[in-house]
């Protein structure tokens, strides 16, 4: 159908009423009416939106097929519907609404009158659509008798009525609570109907995705569309033969008591000759095991699998997760009486994975357990919790038994994989990284994972095998393990300490590089995650406490000082408790917290914070240890933060004197002391000392650290406000400028340093006399502080204080005013 064309009819249906369309669309052409249908006219990679314009434009009648679906809100089938009822001109056009479920429609279509399809035999169904199409009409001729019983005419080149099953079938019972999926069964209706000669795609995901159940609804969803549909066991490759001998039985091409190789030739014949058969194959564990069974010609062929590796024999499809909305919906369906907190928290908790989801949902609904009981025992005892036994309808197996046959016969297959999976287990449910196991330190592994973590490709191997064997998946190109997957092998590890030693060394052994650096940060992103799944907090290896440590202050140097807090504020009460206060442990979480109370506009929390660690760092080390120092200048800029600039300036004298005889003049803690020493002589109105310091402070870092580094553009953003403060407006604009644009290519657009600097270029526009493009700066200032930092924030009221200004300035006291009294209610 071409762009434009005027039709007789278009058909509207919601996705997973794909069969229906079909069937009805077939009718009316085979009746000779001119129909388009998105599945048959539209092309892979057209405008969705446009060709919906388009074919609402030209068709004379619309058919909407009515169902649940139809009206659920998130589908695209509302707007189709609406549009059609909103057209009052001369040529109204026409909808035709065609019950295909038992729905009652909104409010809004419940005047139109519509036809029922549903719960009628095909030859009726076919009638009252044509009816209804052809409008009211006297007959031509005499009625037939009703009582004639006239034969249904031959449609053997078309589909059957949906919902009847083809003579030639044995696909195991429907999942009455199947949910969701709703787009990959259309995506896999259209790879299956690509036309090429061996059309077989393959279903693969990790154990508890829910591919078979995928499977067994495809087929029943689009069982009038084939004549034959076979189901193959096939975990059992010796036993396939059998079943494809029972297949040519049921299709009367073999004798039941006949020799089984000529049976399965038989089967095979009649596949390569038939355009209407779907073949199945469940559970698959490789292609060899399938790759000899396909017969060729036009036969639809399906295989669900753990196994990713299909190439040459099917396009795999990925088989993943439900959508949130997809756990939701199956839990409340079970659960009608929990909130949409508790089942949201219920639907995280067991990571959306479809077979735990269906767990969760029988067991609380069988026992009346509450949600919170569920949660509790899922974090002490997941393995005890995930074995209830029978397992939810259509699983042959509960989560737990699944995970861990299939991680015994993954160990005694390749016991570099089985050790792998264990210490995987132990990890974060983020991608791993693979280079972790990688020439580790010696001794530290398993000796066949380090052997096989020694060089080639065997770590790759075995890491293959763990999604072969559905119990991890590729990732960023590396492992991902779902967390309940990690969980059940934690729970049944009787070596789970060792194990956490292993992986905290390996961790430490990670090849982490500084994280304050954004030229790491990449690596920071990737090991996160996993340093956190090992708890710091509540282990005693300094090491994984340094790395703790080190992560608190790669996320403050991203300007992520909101995920920061809460880390430090738990290893700082957590080891106050466990070392005491003086513990060098705990002091080093007091100096993480402090910044990000001060990071969070707290002030006051920060400089408490900092007094009581600067006091017992000096009781501890004495005045001229470096760790006393670095607390002592850390109090300064909290005294500075707070208005006490010249105590600041003092503390701050005094450590750079100090520091600098200790570590040197180039180090970066002496260059820190120097550069918030002349930030406080610039708050003090010692513009051209601060301007000096800046400027030597600034060549030092460039020449050690780069242009670009985060610190380089510290002292250029603090040396542009001392220009400020001496009237070098011009001078300062050019070097906020050039800091901008360096802060938003190395730090991002909304890190609090890159919106400092943008607000600083504002300040200084509005002082050269250009107000219309400060205002422009500093209202997108505003708008980025207000998401990130929150309303409240010092600096976010700041932004909308000068936006204020700017407005006044501009003569737009309104919107001033506006924003104004909007301030009012951020303070409280």
């Amino acid at each position: 159908m071409h762009s434009g064309a005027v039709t007789d009819l278009f058909v509207s249906h919601a996705g997973r009423d794909r069969s229906w369309a079909e069937w009805v669309a077939w009718e009316l052409q085979e009746a000779g009416y001119d129909v388009e249908l998105d599945l048959w006219d539209w092309e892979v990679g057209e405008n969705f939106v446009e060709k919906m314009r388009d074919a609402l434009e030209h068709a004379e009648r619309m058919i909407a097929l009515f169902s649940a679906a139809y009206f659920e809100p998130e589908r695209h089938t509302s707007p189709e519907l609406t549009a059609y009822l909103s057209d009052r001109g001369p040529a109204r056009k026409r909808i035709l609404p065609v019950r295909i479920e038992n729905v009652t429609p909104p409010l809004l279509y419940r005047p139109l009158l519509s036809v029922d399809l549903f719960g009628v035999p095909e030859d009726e169904a076919r009638r009252r659509m044509l009816a209804a199409v052809r409008g009211r009409q006297r007959p031509d001729g005499r009625p037939e008798f009703p009582g004639s019983g006239r034969p249904r005419p031959q449609q053997a080149s078309g589909p059957r009525l949906p919902g009847s099953l083809p003579p030639v079938w044995n696909v195991p019972p429907r999942n009455t609570a199947f949910t969701g999926r709703d787009r990959m069964i259309v995506d896999l209706r259209e790879g299956l109907l690509t036309g090429s000669p061996v059309v077989a795609q393959a279903l693969e995901g990790m154990g508890g995705v829910g591919k078979t159940q995928l499977a067994i609804e495809y087929a029943y969803r689009f069982a009038n569309e084939y004549e034959l549909v076979w189901w193959i066991a096939s975990e059992q490759p010796d036993l396939i033969a059998e079943q494809f001998a029972a297949l040519a039985v049921a299709a009367r091409v073999a004798p039941a008591e006949g020799d089984v190789t000529a049976a399965v030739t038989a089967a095979l014949a009649l596949l390569r000759s038939h355009d209407r058969a779907l073949l199945i194959f469940d559970n698959a564990e490789s292609r060899e095991d399938v790759r000899r069974w396909l017969p060729g010609g036009p036969a639809h062929v399906l295989v669900t699998s753990r196994n990713s590796l299909w190439t040459g024999v099917a396009r795999p499809i990925g088989v993943d997760v439900f959508a949130r909305s997809e756990s939701i919906a199956l839990l409340r369906a079970n659960l009608p009486r929990s909130s949409d907190e508790d089942v949201d928290r219920l639907a995280e908790a067991v990571g959306d994975l479809p077979l735990a989801v269906a767990q969760a949902a029988d067991l609380l609904a069988e026992t009346g357990m509450s949600v919170e009981s569920y949660l509790s025992g899922l974090a002490e005892h997941a393995a005890d919790l995930l074995a209830n036994d029978p397992p939810p309808a259509g699983y042959p197996v509960p989560l737990a038994a699944a995970v861990t046959v299939a991680a015994r016969r993954l160990a005694a297959a390749d016991p570099a994989a089985g050790q792998l999976l264990i210490l995987c287990a132990y990890l974060a449910p983020e991608p791993i990284p693979l280079d972790l196991f990688r020439d580790p330190p010696a001794g530290l592994l398993p000796d066949e994972l380090a052997a096989a973590g020694g060089g080639g490709v065997a770590l790759d191997r075995a890491a293959a095998r763990l999604t072969r064997y559905g119990l991890a998946r590729n990732a960023s190109g590396g492992l991902q393990l779902h967390r309940l997957t990690q969980a059940v092998l934690r729970d049944t590890d009787p070596n789970a300490e060792a194990q956490r030693t292993t992986v905290e060394s390996l961790l430490v052994a990670g090849r982490l590089d500084d994280g304050t650096d954004p030229t790491h940060w990449p690596r920071w992103t990737q090991l996160l995650p996993h340093i956190l799944a090992c708890d710091p907090a509540n282990s005693d290896n300094s090491s994984l406490h340094w790395l703790a440590f080190s992560a608190i202050w790669h996320l403050l140097a991203r300007g992520d000082a909101r995920t920061a807090f809460p880390l430090a504020e738990h290893l700082h009460a957590t080891w106050t408790r466990r070392y005491g206060a003086d513990n060098s442990s705990t002091l080093s979480a007091a100096t993480a917290l402090a910044y990000a109370h001060g990071e969070l506009g707290d002030h006051g929390q920060a400089r408490r914070l900092d007094e009581d660690t600067a006091a017992r760092y000096k009781r501890i080390f004495g005045e001229d240890h470096l760790n006393t120092l670095i607390s002592t200048n850390n109090l300064a800029a909290d005294y500075r933060q707070e208005g006490r600039y010249e105590q600041a300036r003092r503390l701050n004298e005094e450590t750079l004197s100090r520091i600098g005889g200790i570590v040197g003049d180039d180090h970066p803690e002496t260059l820190r002391t120097a550069n918030d020493l002349a930030t406080n002589l610039a708050s003090l109105g010692e513009f051209q000392q601060a301007r000096d310091l800046h400027e030597d402070t600034l060549a030092r870092r460039r020449q050690i650290l780069g242009v670009d580094h985060p610190q380089s553009l510290v002292s250029a953003n603090n040396l542009a406000v001392a220009l400020y403060g001496m009237g070098e407006y011009e001078l300062a604009r050019q070097l906020d400028e050039d800091t901008l644009t360096r802060r938003r290519r190395v730090l991002g657009d909304d890190h609090p340093y890159t919106l400092s600097s943008a607000s600083n270029l504002a300040s200084d526009l509005r002082a050269l006399g250009d107000h219309a493009q400060a205002r422009r700066f500093e209202e997108d200032t505003l708008v980025r502080r207000r998401r990130i930092l929150g309303d409240a924030h010092p600096d976010t009221l700041s932004a909308a204080a000068k936006v204020v200004g700017d407005l006044r300035q501009l003569g737009e006291d309104e919107p001033a005013q506006r924003l104004e009294d909007e301030m009012s209610g951020w303070r409280s």
